[in-house]
């Protein structure tokens, strides 16, 4: 693996506050709704901080980062600064409470994986975000401006990834004999209404109205999860609602790097029932553009996973075939 020479900054510029606040919000959301369900695929506390060596490092790093940011702390055991560094990171993984993994390390143990990140000191902090190496800092660095990078990083990978992090089984938080505080209920918002305009205005074939019923919620309650979904839907089936499907097959057939074509070609697969098909055909779009056509590609796959829904294991293949093309 060839870490990308990639700068935290560079990275969050590209991510406008509204919508990775939004995001944020998302992730809190589908956490709270996990936890009352009776936490369905959680972790325990202790899996968030794990030791990484070379012959793991594509499970426990690469593949993970599809679903959570890693953070990579490499550390060896005659250096002081770690040992300063190392418990902070530890505590902050456990108090973060899922948003991102703590992978640890040894330099000594583990000399090709240092080469490979370019590392000329240590204590040094790297994240891999959907298979995407970023450097955070070097150094013991102060908690509040670790804080402020892990902070970033989490809105990146949210924003730009669609990661929410991972849900924690609350029975696991709470240290021997000291009883674990029951999860907090989240109030249901006040949207019933609007929701149920929403799926009458689908109903009715009113496409335009079912996206504004859906965006008049998530405008108050951006992590409502399902106007989220059903914005998705109804966005996707306003987009091919009068497309010429025989059309524009043709222009994807015969125009494979007209990027606009394979997103409409993509929509027209989805709709059809055809996910692989669509998936497939934005992860190669992908892996063969860069710049803005790439972004393009990217987002509209994003979006098409929101469709299907995160669960779905077509979508985390497919998340892992995007990182793949990606890194």
């Amino acid at each position: 693996m060839q870490p990308r020479n990639m700068s935290m900054s560079g990275v969050v510029d590209l991510a406008a506050v509204k919508a990775a606040q939004e995001a944020k919000a998302k992730a809190e959301q589908a956490r709270a709704e996990a936890a009352k369900q009776g936490g369905g695929g959680a972790v325990s506390t202790a899996s968030l901080v794990i030791d990484v060596d070379e012959a793991g490092f594509e499970r426990d790093v690469l593949q993970r980062s599809t679903e959570v940011p890693v953070v990579i702390d490499f550390w060896a055991e005659w250096c002081e600064p770690c040992k300063q560094l190392s418990p902070l990171l530890e505590r902050l993984a456990a108090e973060y409470n899922g948003r991102f993994v703590l992978a640890k390390i040894d330099v000594d143990a583990n000399q090709m994986l240092m080469q490979q990140f370019g590392i000329q000191g240590i204590p040094a902090v790297f994240a891999v975000v959907a298979g995407q190496a970023l450097p955070l800092f070097q150094g013991a660095a102060p908690e509040p401006q670790i804080r402020g990078t892990l902070d970033q990083l989490i809105q990146v990978a949210e924003q730009r990834f669609g990661l929410t992090g991972l849900t924690v089984d609350p029975d696991t938080e709470a240290g021997p004999g000291v009883e674990a505080e029951a999860a907090p209920e989240v109030p249901a918002g006040p949207y019933d209404a609007l929701l149920e305009a929403a799926v009458q205005a689908l109903d009715a074939g009113d496409l335009g109205g079912a996206v504004q019923a859906y965006k008049n919620v998530l405008s108050d309650d951006p992590g409502n999860t399902e106007a989220k979904l059903g914005l998705a839907q109804a966005e996707l089936l306003q987009r091919v609602q009068n497309a010429d499907a025989q059309q524009v097959r043709k222009d994807a057939a015969e125009n494979p790097a007209d990027v606009q074509a394979q997103i409409a070609a993509a929509d027209l697969d989805l709709v059809g029932g055809h996910v692989e098909d669509a998936f497939g055909r934005l992860v190669d779009t992908v892996a063969r553009t860069a710049g803005d056509d790439r972004d393009a590609a990217r987002m509209r796959l994003l979006e098409l996973f929101e469709v299907v829904g995160s669960d779905d294991p077509r979508v985390t293949a497919a998340r892992r075939a995007l990182a793949r093309a990606l890194f």
